[in-house]
């Protein structure tokens, strides 16, 4: 034994050959957390005493190699001083380079996911073996931050400038024989022959049949590529990266290739140390703290779904009530995910329009060779449509999704009720109806929940489970359980009008109206939105979920909440609805809609829209900066996610946070509104509710927010 410890053990394998494996114990996963670097740095100095060892191969005795650095520890460490952290990580990358320069080959056995810090171990080697399960990437970029264990000096001398920039830019991980392409790794091989293929190549390297000296100089010296060819290397790159990433918003890749141009001339340890500095700068942005919190908040969320679970019945099959579009969504997710669904609806081209959906979806997959022609016939053979209820009596789950409109539910409802098993759950994908009124014509509300998908159902990651006054834990269990098991993200809340997403996002088209009628430009709207991150405007947005859906759910919160969401005058998105502009549906909305090459809607703005806005308009019409229709919006927003918190309808923050970017959209990089309203500060932000108080109760701060801000509290801890 070289070296024991309760995350690394080095042990003596044959003919001088050590093995050097990670295997945390009480962890599911390796990871780069405090104990890990510094048991690390023992088995190095472990190994530089040693006189017997030849060679090393790295393993890892759980099925991920290596996940990465520990993210929890992030928070804390990146509290710390720009020049702190620089330290903290050219003390981490001192390990490392000393691992690297140890007299004798090494070469990574990678068994399972080597992701950040994982694929960083692995370069420190001077060969990589790759499993064909395996894979390999640079994610960093995606929590704000890029590598920083020698990631960005080592990638550029092992696979080129420009691949290691795509690399570390996207934070796409790579599979082996795409890993293999980019010289990421010297070989693939099955994952049973995995160890002795790295014991293999190591005897190689001893024997002298391979130069592993040569393979370790590359990355000790500066990029052999001159002035010419790094400029042209940077500038196609920079191309490519900026035009899919807005630098004022995620300015992780722009920081990236900043250090990278600054150390490829350098020699490693120089390298290292610009490459430490500007990843400090990078964990100071809020961006980082906005996207490592997103992480961990996605983590929560589905350990919290997870949770509730325990308590679920199982689920061998589902139904859907409802076809179209929605019903043919529900039933594709659920079939793509292995759980046959039948699809019920009265009409059989609602049927076929359903199934045309599923379909289209499969289809596509296909097209982009993400699914075979026989899988796809294999996934639409779970979907059953059908024009009566005979097959409902073995169900576990309905999901009713038939026309927004409580009366038609409850019939649904009800007579549902009476054909499917005593232990069956019903769940309503309703947008805004209250669940509790739903279930007042059932026999078994407790059985009963509401379960609202977003549309499209197959892109948007949230589904909303919705809690009624007599919804049994059982029933709430088993719908957390379908949810995850049709690949969704479940955030659990409590039933108001509009329940959560749907509460919060029409006080934002309330604001967006409220500008309009005060003489703001929709199109300039929309361009400072999404300036400010989102996908799209609230104009666009609108025009997408369709006006008459949007002036629907309007009537429903206005009665929920006349004391904010219900205006004393006619705003735009009602009138433009009553000349019959639909939106995306009838082809014009606030834009009018035309197809491109693609044959996508395109939108363009329309003449006919300014003219009818004109009786919706103020007399003394006013020109807002770009600032003003930030706060305006953004105060209702928050205020109402604030409000949201306040009344319980979610239970934390961080279920809030993600409720608003997997459902809406907010920005991803500005973390939700709650984090969004911590990185304002709570005192500025009061005086920001302040300002605008006089314009109505939706602007008005929480009792919630002057609260914290008197006991100086935050949302998210500061430490």
């Amino acid at each position: 034994m070289v070296y024991q410890g309760n995350r690394i053990t080095v042990t003596m394998l044959e003919d001088g050959i050590a093995n050097m494996q990670y295997n945390a114990e009480n962890e599911s996963v390796n990871k780069f957390d405090a104990e890990t670097n510094k048991q690390f740095a023992e088995a190095v100095t472990a190994l530089e005493k040693a006189d017997d060892v030849k060679g090393l191969i790295v393993t890892s005795a759980k099925g991920v190699f290596i996940a990465g650095a520990d993210i929890t520890e992030f928070v804390g460490s990146f509290k710390k001083s720009e020049s702190e952290i620089k330290e903290w990580v050219v003390h981490v990358n001192d390990a490392f380079n000393r691992f690297e320069d140890l007299p004798f080959p090494k070469v990574a056995a990678i068994n399972g996911a080597a992701m950040g810090g994982g694929c960083e171990m692995t370069l420190v080697c001077e060969y990589r073996v790759m499993s064909d399960k395996a894979i390999i990437g640079l994610p960093e970029t995606q929590l704000g931050i890029f590598p920083g264990f020698g990631g960005t000096v080592r990638s550029t001398r092992v696979i080129g400038i420009d691949n290691a920039l795509e690399l570390i830019a996207t934070g796409t991980p790579k599979k082996p024989l795409d890993a293999l392409k980019l010289g990421l790794v010297d070989a693939t091989v099955p994952a049973d022959d995995l160890q002795d293929a790295a014991i293999d190549l190591v005897k190689k390297c001893i024997s002298g049949e391979l130069d592993w000296q040569a393979k370790r100089e590359e990355k000790l010296v500066p990029v052999k590529l001159n002035q010419l060819e790094q400029a042209m290397a940077f500038n196609s790159a920079k191309g490519a990266i900026f035009a899919k990433a807005n630098p004022k918003q995620y300015p992780a890749p722009a920081l990236a290739i900043e250090a990278i141009e600054k150390h490829v001339n350098l020699p490693r340890d120089k390298a290292i140390e610009v490459e430490a500095a500007g990843f400090a700068k990078a964990a100071k942005t809020p961006q980082a703290e906005s996207l490592v919190g997103l992480f961990l908040n996605d983590q929560l969320v589905k350990k919290l779904a997870k949770k509730h679970s325990k308590k679920a019945h199982e689920i061998n099959e589902a139904a859907v009530l409802g076809a179209g579009i929605m019903g043919g969504g529900i039933a594709y997710q659920a079939a793509s995910k292995g759980l046959p669904i039948i699809m019920k609806d009265i009409k059989s081209e609602q049927l076929d329009l359903g199934m045309g959906e599923a379909s289209k979806l499969l289809g596509k997959m296909v097209e982009r060779k993400k699914m075979t022609p026989a899988k796809m016939g294999e996934t639409l053979s779970r979907i059953r449509p059908t024009l009566n209820y005979g097959d409902f009596s073995e169900t576990d789950i309905v999901i009713e999704a038939v026309v927004e409109n409580p009366k038609v539910k409850h019939a649904v409802l009800k007579e549902v009720e009476g054909l499917v098993k005593e232990d069956a759950i019903l769940a309503s994908n309703t947008s805004t109806i209250s669940i509790t009124h739903l279930a007042e014509v059932l026999e078994r509300p407790e059985n009963f929940v509401g379960m609202h998908f977003f549309n499209p159902v197959h892109r948007m990651p949230l589904v909303e489970v919705i809690r009624g006054e007599k919804s049994s834990e059982e029933a709430i269990a088993t719908t957390v359980a379908l949810a995850s098991k049709m690949g969704k993200v479940p955030v659990v809340v409590n039933d108001c009008p509009g329940f959560l997403v749907n509460r919060v996002l029409f006080p934002y088209f309330g604001a967006f109206d409220l500008l309009l009628k005060e003489g703001a430009d929709f199109v300039h709207v929309d361009k400072v939105m999404e300036k400010f991150g989102w996908p799209m405007g609230p104009a666009y947005l609108i025009d997408v979920v369709g006006l008459d859906t949007g002036v629907h759910g309007a009537e429903v919160m206005a009665e929920g909440f006349p004391d904010r969401m219900k205006p004393d005058y006619k705003g735009a998105i009602e009138h433009l609805y009553e000349n019959e502009r639909l939106g995306q549906k009838n082809g014009v909305g606030f834009y009018k809609y035309e197809t491109d090459k693609r044959g996508k809607p395109k939108k363009v703005a329309d003449d006919a829209t300014y003219e009818l806005l004109k009786t919706t308009t103020d007399s003394d019409k006013k020109e807002f900066d770009d600032q003003t229709i930030i706060d305006r919006t953004m105060l209702a927003f928050c205020n109402e996610t604030v409000r949201c918190l306040e009344d319980n309808i979610v239970s934390t923050p961080s279920e809030a946070d993600m409720a608003m970017i997997m459902g809406v959209g907010f920005p991803p990089f500005r973390g939700g509104p709650c984090r969004y309203i911590d990185q304002m500060g709570l005192d500025n932000y009061l005086a920001l509710c302040e300002k605008y108080a006089h314009l109505g109760k939706a602007y008005e701060a929480p009792q919630k927010i002057r609260d914290m801000a008197a006991a100086g509290e935050t949302f998210y801890a500061t430490a």
